[in-house]
C-alpha cells in the first residue's frame, strides 16, 4: 500500500478514477469551500465587530468612485453621507470616552486600600445576592401564600353570645357605610357635619380608614366591602407625596394594616403597597445614632422631631413601635435593611444607663442620651413595652433580647410606678425626675391585656403575679369607666386629692372612641373565660350605641361626666380598626385570630408569627 500523500492537488490514491482535467476533484472542492468560508467569516467579522464597523460597511457596500458621486449628486444622497459621517465621529468619540473612563477607574482601584477593595467587593456580591432574591425583573421574591389558621373562627354556639356579635358587625356596618358615603378615599368621616376629616399626622396620603379598616372587614366576613377598599387601594393608595408624616401613625396605620390584611387574604397589591411604604420611611433612620426622626417628608426624605419633645428628642413608644412591621417588612421583600435598622434601634437602647432601671420617653437622636427624665406606661412609653413582649412572640420566643428587656422594664415599672390606691385600686402612676405623678392614662389601660398576655413567660413564681396585676388594672380602668355619667372613661384619671379613678381636670374628661380598656377585656376573656369581662365590653357596647352613635357614624364625646355630652365630629380610624374589631372578638371563639399563631400591632393589626422554621430557610435562601 503506497504511502499515503500530502499533496490531494497532484496525487491521486491507487484504485480511484481518475477527474477529468475540467472538474475538481473532492477533495479539491473540500478545501475551496473551505477557504471560500475563512473569507466571507474574516469579511463579516471587520464589518460587525471592528470599531469602525459602519465606516468599513459603508467603504465595502457603498463605495461610489468620483464620477458615480458626481452622477449622483442631490440632496438625498449628501444627507445621507452627512448622517453616516456624523454617526462614525459619534461612536469614535464615545469609544475615546469610554476609554478614558476605564483607564482612569484602574488607576483609582490601583490607590485604594486592599480592605477598602474587599468591601467593594462584598458589597457588590450583596447587592447581586438581593438582586437574585427579589427576581430577575428586579421585582419582589415570589412568596408562597399559605391560608392562615384562625382567620375564620366558628361560631358562637351560645344564641346570646352569637347575636351581641352580630350586634358588633351592624355597628362596623354603620360605621364604614356612613364614611364610604360621606368621605369614601379621604382619611376619616365627620359625622356631624357629614363630610371627609383630613388629619395632618398623615400628610397627603390620603384613605386611612379604608387601610386601616381592612382587616377588620376581612375578619367579620364582610367580603363585598373589603374587596371593594382593596381595589380603592391598588388604583388610588399613593404615597408620592411631598408632606410630612408622623412615622409613628402611618406605620401603625398603613404599613401594619396593609401587612395584616395581605396576611389573612392573600392579595398580593397588599404586600407591595407595604413594601413600597416601608421604603419610603427608611430615610427617618437617617440620624447619627439611627434612632428615626418623629416626622418625615416622604418625597425629599428630611426628617425632624416634634418641637415640644424635650429639646428636639424622638419619643419612646414612636421609635420603639416600629419593630413588629419592620421585621414582617424584612421577611416578605427578602430585604434585610427593614430589619437592621429596628435592631440597631435595640443596641442604642442597651448601651445607655437606665435610671432605676426605667426607660424615660425622650431620647436625643444625635447626641444618643435621653432628654428629660419622664417615664410613662401611657402616652409616649406605651407601646415600646408593648412591643418589646410582643416581638419576643412573635419570633416564635426565639428573640431572647427581647425577652429579657420586657421582663427587667416590667419589674422595674413594678418597683417604681405601680402603685394602689386607698380604695385599693391598682394603678400605674407617671415618673417624672423621680417623683410620682398619680395619674393614669386611658391609653396606659392597654397594660391590663399586656400583663396577661406575657404572663406565661413570665419566671414561674411570677406567673400568677402577673395575671393578678392584669385582673386589677381591668378592674381599675373598668372603674373609670363606670364612675362616669355615660359609662365610658375619661382620657386620664387621678389618684390623689380625695379622689380615685376620676378625671378633675377639664381637659381628661373626653372620650374619643379609645379602645385599651375594651382590647384588655379582650385579653382577659380569652385568658380566663371569666364572664364578667363580657359583661363589661357589653356595658361599653351599650354605651356607645346611647352617646356616641349618629345618623353619620360615630363621633367622640367631650365630657364622659356629662348627662348629654356635646361630639367632637370625628370618627377615628382606630375605632373600626381596634374598638370594634376587639369587641368583636371579646364575642368570638377562641380559634378566631388565636394568639398562638398571631400577634396584634399596637393598632389591633393581627401579624402571624414568624416560625422558626419559616426563618431558618429565609436565612438560608439569603
Amino acid at each position: 500500500m503506497p504511502a499515503p500523500s500530502v499533496l490531494p492537488f497532484t496525487v491521486t490514491p491507487t484504485g480511484r478514477k481518475s477527474a477529468s482535467p475540467s472538474t475538481f476533484r473532492l477533495t479539491e472542492k473540500f478545501v475551496l469551500l473551505l477557504v471560500f468560508s475563512a473569507f466571507i467569516t474574516l469579511c463579516f467579522g471587520a464589518i460587525f465587530f471592528l470599531p469602525d464597523s459602519s465606516r468599513l460597511l459603508s467603504g465595502v457596500f457603498f463605495h461610489s468612485s468620483a464620477s458615480d458621486g458626481a452622477e449622483a449628486k442631490g440632496a438625498v444622497g449628501s444627507s445621507s453621507s452627512g448622517v453616516i459621517e456624523g454617526d462614525v465621529e459619534s461612536r469614535l468619540a464615545k469609544i475615546r470616552e469610554d476609554h478614558a473612563k476605564a483607564l482612569q477607574e484602574a488607576k483609582d482601584t490601583l490607590q485604594k486600600q486592599p480592605e477598602k477593595i474587599k468591601n467593594e467587593i462584598k458589597e457588590e456580591k450583596d447587592k447581586v445576592r438581593e438582586d437574585i432574591l427579589r427576581g430577575k425583573d428586579g421585582g419582589l421574591p415570589e412568596v408562597a401564600f399559605n391560608k392562615p389558621f384562625g382567620a375564620v373562627g366558628r361560631e358562637p354556639t351560645d344564641k346570646d353570645t352569637l347575636e351581641k356579635r352580630a350586634k358588633i358587625k351592624e355597628m362596623m356596618k354603620h360605621a364604614w357605610d356612613n364614611y364610604k358615603h360621606y368621605a369614601w378615599g379621604m382619611n376619616e368621616v365627620k359625622p356631624i357635619s357629614k363630610r371627609g376629616h383630613a388629619s395632618n399626622l398623615f400628610g397627603n396620603i390620603q384613605g386611612a380608614t379604608i387601610v386601616d379598616a381592612l382587616d377588620t372587614l376581612y375578619i367579620m366576613e364582610m367580603h363585598d366591602e373589603f374587596k371593594e377598599a382593596t381595589e380603592w387601594i391598588a388604583k388610588n393608595l399613593d404615597f408620592s407625596v411631598n408632606a410630612e408624616v408622623s412615622v409613628f401613625e402611618v406605620n401603625i396605620r398603613f404599613v401594619g394594616g396593609l401587612l395584616s390584611a395581605y396576611y389573612l387574604s392573600g392579595e398580593e397589591v397588599l404586600r407591595k403597597k407595604a413594601i413600597e411604604l416601608g421604603q419610603k420611611l427608611l430615610p427617618a433612620f437617617n440620624t447619627p445614632t439611627g434612632i428615626p426622626w418623629a416626622l418625615l417628608n416622604l418625597k425629599s426624605g428630611v426628617g425632624r422631631n416634634w418641637p415640644w419633645a424635650s429639646g428636639g428628642s424622638s419619643i419612646l413608644a414612636e421609635f420603639g413601635t416600629l419593630h413588629l412591621e419592620f421585621m414582617h417588612l424584612s421577611h416578605l421583600s427578602g430585604k434585610p435593611e427593614f430589619a437592621e435598622k429596628v435592631m440597631n434601634v435595640r443596641k442604642v437602647l442597651n448601651r445607655l444607663d437606665k435610671p432605676q432601671g426605667l426607660y424615660p420617653n425622650y431620647l436625643n437622636p444625635n447626641s444618643g442620651q435621653w432628654g428629660q427624665h419622664h417615664v410613662s406606661v401611657g402616652g409616649l412609653g406605651d407601646s415600646f413595652y408593648e412591643y418589646l413582649l410582643k416581638a419576643w412572640l412573635m419570633s416564635d420566643k426565639t428573640d431572647e433580647e427581647a425577652k429579657r428587656m420586657y421582663y427587667d422594664a416590667m419589674q422595674a415599672i413594678e418597683s417604681h410606678l405601680i402603685r394602689k390606691s386607698n380604695g385599693g385600686l391598682t394603678y400605674i402612676a407617671e415618673w417624672k425626675g423621680g417623683l410620682l405623678e398619680h395619674k393614669m392614662g386611658h391609653l396606659t389601660c392597654f397594660a391590663g391585656g399586656m400583663y396577661a398576655l406575657g404572663a406565661d413567660g413570665a419566671d414561674s413564681d411570677k406567673t400568677g403575679h402577673h395575671m393578678e396585676l392584669a385582673a386589677e388594672i381591668a378592674r381599675t380602668c373598668h372603674e373609670s369607666y363606670d364612675r362616669t355619667a355615660t359609662k365610658l372613661g375619661p382620657e386620664a384619671f387621678r389618684f390623689d386629692g380625695g379622689v380615685e379613678a376620676i378625671a378633675t381636670r377639664q381637659n381628661e374628661k373626653y372620650y374619643i372612641l379609645r379602645p385599651e380598656v375594651i382590647e384588655t377585656y379582650m385579653y382577659m376573656w380569652r385568658y380566663t373565660h371569666d364572664a364578667k369581662y363580657r359583661k363589661w365590653g357589653w356595658e361599653a357596647v351599650q354605651a356607645l350605641e346611647q352617646y356616641c352613635r349618629l345618623d353619620g357614624g360615630y363621633s367622640g364625646i367631650k365630657d364622659v361626666y356629662a348627662s348629654r355630652p356635646g361630639h367632637d365630629d370625628v370618627q377615628q380610624s382606630f375605632f373600626l380598626a381596634e374598638t370594634l374589631k376587639y369587641l368583636y372578638l371579646l364575642f368570638s371563639e377562641d380559634d378566631h385570630i388565636p394568639f398562638d399563631h398571631w400577634v396584634f400591632n399596637t393598632e389591633a393589626h393581627p401579624l402571624p408569627i414568624i416560625r422558626k422554621e419559616d426563618a431558618t430557610l429565609k436565612e438560608k435562601s439569603v
